[in-house]
């Protein structure tokens, strides 16, 4: 058994012990105890100390001392109470005028003891019992009357300011006047504002939604509430509306405050969406939901802060003025917000002198908040796994694959033509990004397995727009067919190693004729543009379009990755030599940068020659200009050795003509 659940039953032991040890109290002594024969045949022989008559109904109690071989000792006995047996025990006490004789009235007895003696055993198994069903609810977690309380937990003295939260400078100017007003409400009321109720931050997993909230919360310095969507929802009837009005409460006790409401989603969606009917146990949640927030009075200082990254399902009632009034978008961080990002997260971080944060920002588009710290953990990780003092820039450069990708296996074995294959598929996918303009450039190539790809070529785009054109779609999609095209030239086969290119290279395909109008259909939009489908809504909903249009679609997609695919086709045959290269230097190195990548296409080898010359020639440099400082240091030490052999010469001299003069 546990030693926390033995010390846990410790209390009920003793206090069990104490009451059973008073109860044995009660009806054990140390006094002989007479029958009532023996007593009148010993009675006339005894010579008594003491004696107490409890005069009962029909029992007379007698209890006291006598001497005994020249020692008092008690006794007690029960005799029936009669005229005779009265007036027999009467004469034989006071035949001794020295004996002490006390006659009680029963009715006169300490009642409280009496009373703990009666209800003491009705005591004990009310405690054993309550005791056992508590122990049972515990056990299976059945607390019924905490079912309609609010599982909002509160957090006061918030740590988290703005200046941890880095990469959202816009998203911050926007939630400022909410603090503000959480500090000074009177100033907006004075002017007749009103803040909004509710603030609604949309965007992708781990941009930092929750991380602004606490932010906002830290600044202002109110309590901070904090619960889920799912929290709200439970399988009995008037839970989640229950749960949605204590919470209310608590924190109309605690304002000015926040209530921050993680996944919204999951209570919030679209009401009549059910695909088992509309009276649901979510539907009502919503409701009490809408209700609590329209009905907080202007100056009650409670602001809801909700997050979710599906803004498409939820309720419009829920978004309407008066309620979630604002919504703030909280996206991706571009190259800038990367860094700053990163400059907060390697605070803590013994980072080696050679990283640096701005490329590594560089080489992580597409990462969020949550990415980045997970970089910078994965590679501290690393660096204790190798017995490292600080992070090195191989270490982050590793945990940057292994987030992407997964750990690598180097265990994992490839046959010589599997190696092959590997790498002339990925030095396909990096000469389009070195010959084709409109490509992501290459960053870094390898055929080490990691998670489901056989090798991978990490390739990032030159510049990061906020609205690509065209032909930076047809240059991805044709970066993508890279890979197989080379697979085609090479070998005059094709493998299913290009599946996740596929993929993509179909998806951009999809969204550039349905979503963005960009090809011979023209500027219109063949999908409902809301992202993923919500199946209540969706499911007995049809197509915009019809089914020409629909043939027409599937056309103008094949047409798209066709005209890639050839292009990436002439790009692999003008540059046949160059894929051959890299192929090669895969095969032997598995793994070159982009600076090795650069050195192959411009010198044919992996280091630059120049560069070799270059150092070479300052050398040289150096080591004449060690050898020219050499040469005037020995000259300069020959004129000094000379100049004093020459003085002490001429002191010798003038020494030699003082001599003379004074002879």
């Amino acid at each position: 058994m546990n030693n926390k659940k033995v010390v846990s039953f410790l209390p009920y032991i003793a206090v069990i012990g104490i009451l059973l040890l008073l109860i044995s109290s009660r009806f054990t002594s140390n006094a002989k105890s007479f029958t009532y024969n023996e007593f009148l045949n010993k009675a006339d022989k005894i010579e008594f100390k003491s004696a107490e008559m409890s005069m009962g109904t029909t029992v007379i109690d007698i209890s006291g001392t006598y001497m005994e071989k020249g020692k008092e000792v008690g006794f007690m006995v029960s005799v029936p109470n009669t005229e005779s047996n009265v007036e027999t025990l009467t004469k034989t006490f006071q035949k001794n005028k020295k004996m002490k004789l006390v006659v009680n009235d029963p009715n006169r007895e300490n009642f409280l003891m009496s009373f703990l003696m009666n209800i003491l055993p009705f005591i004990f198994i009310a405690g054993i019992a309550f005791f056992m069903f508590s122990k049972m609810n515990a056990g299976g977690n059945n607390k019924a009357f905490e079912f309609s309380k609010s599982k909002a937990r509160m957090e006061g003295n918030i740590k988290v300011r703005f200046k941890d939260v880095a990469g959202c400078d816009e998203e911050k100017e926007e939630v400022k006047e909410i603090i503000d007003y959480l500090k000074d409400p009177k100033r907006f009321t004075d002017m007749g504002a009103r803040i909004p109720k509710g603030m609604l931050m949309v965007g992708p997993p781990g941009t930092g939604k929750t991380l602004l909230a606490k932010a906002v919360a830290g600044e202002a310095d109110v309590p901070f509430f904090s619960i889920s969507g799912s929290d709200f929802v439970e399988m009995f009837v008037g839970t989640g509306a229950s749960r949605v009005r204590d919470m209310f409460k608590k924190a109309a006790q605690a304002a000015p405050c926040i209530v921050f409401i993680d996944e919204i989603d999951a209570v919030g969606r679209q009401r009549g969406a059910g695909m088992g009917g509309g009276n649901d146990e979510r539907e009502q949640t919503l409701n009490q939901l809408l209700v609590e927030m329209d009905g907080m009075g202007e100056n009650k200082g409670i602001v809801i802060i909700a997050a979710t990254n599906r803004p498409d399902v939820l309720d419009p009632a829920l978004l309407r003025s008066g309620r979630f009034d604002r919504q703030i978008t909280v996206n991706l961080p571009d190259k800038r917000g990367r860094y700053e990002i990163l400059k907060v997260h390697a605070r803590n971080k013994k980072l080696a002198a050679d990283v640096n944060l701005e490329n590594l920002a560089k080489r992580t588009p597409g990462f969020s908040g949550a990415d980045l710290e997970n970089v910078l953990n994965e590679g501290a990780i690393l660096a204790v796994r190798g017995k490292r003092k600080i992070i090195t820039l191989d270490d982050l450069d590793e945990a940057i694959d292994r987030v992407m990708m997964g750990p690598a296996k180097k265990s994992k074995k490839y046959s010589d033509k599997e190696k092959r294959l590997v790498a002339y598929h990925e030095a396909g996918h990096a000469v389009i990004g070195l010959k084709l303009e409109s490509a992501d450039n290459v960053e870094k190539v390898t055929i080490i397995p990691r998670g489901e790809a056989g090798g991978y070529n990490m390739m990032i785009p030159g510049e990061e727009k906020m609205f690509p054109t065209k032909a930076d779609f047809m240059g991805q999609i044709t970066g993508l067919m890279g890979g197989r095209v080379a697979e085609e030239v090479i070998f005059d086969e094709i493998s299913a190693g290009a599946s996740n290119d596929i993929q993509k290279a179909t998806k951009i395909a999809k969204a550039m004729v349905r979503s963005w109008g960009m090809s011979s259909l023209g500027p219109i939009q063949y999908d409902d543009g809301t992202g993923n489908v919500f199946l209540g809504r969706d499911y007995s909903s049809g197509s915009n379009y019809s089914g020409e249009i629909a043939y027409e679609i599937d056309k103008e997609i094949r047409k798209i990755i066709n005209e890639c695919h050839e292009q990436a086709k002439q790009i692999i045959l003008e540059n046949k030599d160059l894929l051959t290269l890299i192929a090669d230097t895969l095969v032997e190195e598995e793994t070159i940068t982009s600076e090795q990548i650069m050195n192959l296409m411009n010198y044919g080898t992996l280091d630059n020659p120049n560069e070799e010359k270059k150092q070479t020639i300052e050398k040289l440099e150096a080591d004449a200009t060690d050898v020219f400082e050499t040469e005037r240091v020995e000259e300069q030490t020959a004129a000094n050795e000379l100049a004093e052999s020459e003085l002490d010469e001429a002191l010798k001299e003038l020494t030699k003509d003082d001599f003379h003069d004074e002879n």
